[in-house]
């Protein structure tokens, strides 16, 4: 692998302008050097089904995986709905990680979130770590970024505006790009 870090990153929410989705266009332009984000778009993957699966991937979900799997990183951008992890994330986390080789095992990946509410996500990502604990990823601890009150962070066309946040998305994504130099060894 080249010094440079080529990141996916996902948000758990189908809504055009919601503030998940605007936090990973925020991220893939606070990118640091040496970074590139690229995005995918959970909206096709179909609800998981066993019997499905046992015919193959269907295409989304097998190039989901794949994306993953080349991934030096992951980024993942997660709402909060009724104090939890969004169901179509969950379902995409399900999908990628069926056998075989699922893509997650030892993949450095970072978790941030934002919410109309005061707790900007706390729950959620709290939920989303545990998830990709079991699947052995290596979750970025530090820092910590949960965007609350995002409604006052975001102008009408979905700009994060709001200083501070901007820092701290930063500040996240240089840790993980120093959180994936150091797992590489």
């Amino acid at each position: 692998m080249a010094d440079q870090l080529s990141v996916l990153g996902f948000a758990g929410s189908l809504r055009q302008g919601s503030f998940n989705r605007a936090a990973l266009r925020a991220a893939v332009e606070l990118a640091p050097a040496g970074m590139t984000i690229e995005t995918f778009d959970l909206a096709p993957i179909q609800p998981y089904n066993e019997d499905v699966k046992q015919q193959g991937f269907p295409p989304p979900e097998r190039e989901l995986r794949e994306r993953i799997r080349a991934a030096d990183a992951l980024l993942i951008v997660t709402p909060e709905y009724n104090r939890g992890t969004p169901g179509l994330l969950k379902n995409a986390i399900d999908w990628a990680s069926r056998p075989p080789d699922q893509p997650f095992d030892r993949k450095p990946a970072a978790v941030f979130g934002a919410s109309p509410g005061a707790i900007g996500t706390a729950v959620a990502q709290y939920e989303l770590r545990r998830y990709l604990g079991v699947l052995n990823a290596l979750v970025l601890n530090q820092p910590s970024v949960m965007i609350g009150q995002a409604a006052a962070k975001f102008d009408e066309q979905g700009r994060l505006t709001d200083q501070p946040t901007r820092d701290f998305i930063g500040k996240l994504l240089v840790a993980l790009a120093e959180w994936t130099r150091r797992c590489r060894t």
